[in-house]
């Protein structure tokens, strides 16, 4: 900062604290906390996140700049000034969808103990039925908490021959999913398998979520971060509030059909975790889909289809449609066409405040399917439209390290991003370096010839 800056930055100070003399003086933490603003929503009956006053540390050694005290360790980059000169500012809206906080200061905390935990197992894997078993007996015996699976897997038969789970069977806690409602029942959620249990949870919970433990026993495993051999610690660790969160972000979907506009029938409402695919189903011919984007037509999409995700869903199905990977704490909704009859229509990401409407042109000449997450797979007529939206209530995936090292872990090992061979040094090319671009193949011949 100049002389001349500085002195201006004084006299704006000094201005400030004759026109409110009466304010009392707030101190660096306040100040960087009401910068940081927070989800609202709620993470269980136990659970909330806890912000960090370390956000101060970092621009404590800078307080002397406006610009510098404004930063925090987010991946939003700076906070915003909501005024722009001595007249502008943002205008203040109440139906905001969501509101972005500080990713460095997502950490779990209780503010009572957590008493019911969730276990939601892979099925039909032989691997996992044996740390279920150390699990759910670990549970009862040791931390005495109250454990809930679902029914089906009482009606395990491979379970069922188990003599140390009949030892405990008694003691658990069913529940039928479609049936029973886990609202405000579970205060801990722990995932044995895959992604897909993973994304399970988030079909069990259409609202708040609890907090979520997943441990790597499936086959990709890219939400998956924790591993099974010292599960002790790492649960105990958890319930104890150390712990690092990561708040996924789901996709509310409501189908509106066109015959039940008129009528009391409620829409088909969903939450999502990864995505939402429209695509032509069994149809040999194109898709023709209109897109919208709070209420203006974007473009028609012309394809097998297209999909509209989450960051999270980014390295899922999208990625293999072309899409860029979006790291999950970014607040953004991606648009992805699947085989565009374009060789222009390149994926695009979107704020994720924004409403996007998807329905069939006029002109199909096919139906169109959706399905969600994978799940639920249901036909789209002309006529009906399907609107995408930000939920409020996002996944909270408890983090094995921390939001980052978690997720370039997870490309790395999973999807093997950016490897490749070594280029090797120019000293490692002794044949190369005392060649030049002038040499032809006969003189480097010759060359070896005479060193020979």
């Amino acid at each position: 900062m100049n002389e001349e800056d500085l002195h201006l930055a004084k006299a704006i100070a000094s201005m400030d604290m004759e026109s409110s003399p009466k304010t009392p003086k707030k101190t660096l933490v306040s100040k960087v906390q009401e910068k940081i603003q927070g989800f609202s929503f709620s993470l269980g009956p136990s659970a909330a996140t806890c912000p960090l006053e370390e956000v101060a540390d970092s621009s404590s050694s800078s307080a002397g700049s406006p610009e510098t005290t404004r930063r925090t360790r987010s991946l939003n980059a700076p906070s915003p000034v909501p005024q722009f000169g001595p007249c502008g500012r943002i205008m203040k809206n109440s139906a905001m969808v969501i509101t972005i906080q500080d990713p460095a200061s997502q950490r779990l905390t209780w503010y009572k103990p957590p008493l019911t935990v969730l276990v939601i197992k892979k099925l039909r894997d032989v691997s996992v039925l044996q740390p279920f078993v150390q699990l759910v007996q670990w549970l009862i015996q040791e931390k005495r908490m109250v454990v809930f699976v679902e029914q089906s897997v009482m009606e395990d038969t491979l379970l069922l021959n188990n003599s140390e789970f009949g030892l405990i069977k008694e003691k658990l806690m069913t529940f039928r999913d479609g049936k029973d409602d886990l609202t405000d029942k579970i205060d801990f959620i722990i995932c044995l398998g895959g992604d897909g249990t993973l994304l399970y949870a988030s079909l069990l919970f259409q609202q708040s979520v609890p907090p979520v433990m997943a441990f790597h026993l499936g086959s990709l495993g890219f939400l998956t971060p924790f591993q099974f051999d010292n599960f002790e610690e790492q649960v105990t660790n958890v319930l104890e509030g150390h712990a690092a969160l990561t708040l996924r972000s789901r996709l509310r979907c409501i189908i509106v059909r066109k015959n039940e506009e008129t009528s009391h029938k409620p829409p088909t409402n969903l939450l999502v975790l990864n995505e939402v695919v429209v695509d032509r189903g069994p149809s040999p011919y194109l898709s023709n889909i209109d897109l919208f984007l709070d209420g203006k037509h974007i473009t028609s999409v012309q394809g097998d289809g297209l999909i509209v995700s989450t960051p999270t869903g980014s390295t899922a199905y999208a990625v293999a449609a072309g899409a860029s990977m979006i790291h999950p704490s970014v607040p953004a909704i991606m648009v992805t066409p699947i085989c565009p009859h374009s060789l222009s229509f390149r994926p695009i990401v979107v704020p994720a405040g924004v409403e996007l409407k998807v329905m069939l042109n006029s002109g199909a000449r096919n139906t169109a399917w959706v399905s969600f997450d994978g799940r639920n797979q249901q036909e789209l007529k002309i006529g009906d439209s399907l609107t995408v939206t930000t939920s409020v209530y996002p996944v909270p995936s408890i983090c094995a390290q921390d939001q980052i090292s978690d997720w370039f872990d997870s490309l790395a090992e999973c999807l093997h991003w950016n490897v490749r061979k070594r280029q090797k040094h120019l000293d490692e090319l002794s044949d190369l370096t005392h060649s030049s671009s002038n040499d032809t193949l006969d003189s480097l011949d010759h060359t070896d010839h005479i060193d020979s």
